[in-house]
């Protein structure tokens, strides 16, 4: 299954909304189930760094169709397992709350990642962008 374009820029979009609920300023990245990029937005005042760390937490939770939050117990508890696949995806993954895997009639699709707020702030617009898909 193909995420279009269209679909990221939904995903974007209703996760910005909730981070203007939230009042937090954020970067949202959506890639592919390959961990491509597909669409990135950084809000205005959103710190210079969110960009890339959304990007790497959309990478991490494409390529093992899994949440950031497992991804980061993983990192915790097999470190040594975690610093081998993360050299194998040969980009930067980034562990941690924020990420979701993005799945469009049960196919694994890609992710979104989100970072600028709090842990469970990134994970509460993640949410609330991949909900747009449903």
């Amino acid at each position: 299954m193909t995420l279009s374009l269209a679909k990221a820029e939904s995903v974007i979009r209703d996760a910005q909304a909730h981070a203007a609920k939230l009042g937090i300023r954020v970067s949202i990245a959506v890639v592919d189930a390959g961990g491509n990029l597909v669409a990135l937005q950084r809000m205005d005042g959103a710190s210079p760094m969110t960009p890339a760390v959304a990007e790497g937490k959309a990478l991490g939770a494409a390529m093992f169709q899994r949440d950031g939050g497992w991804l980061l117990s993983v990192a915790n508890d097999r470190p040594a397992f975690y610093s081998a696949v993360s050299g194998m995806a040969r980009r930067q993954m980034v562990p941690g709350l924020g990420s979701l895997p993005i799945k469009i009639d049960g196919v694994a699709a890609g992710a979104v990642g989100v970072s600028g707020g709090a842990p469970e702030q990134d994970l509460e617009c993640a949410e609330a962008g991949v909900s747009s898909l449903k």
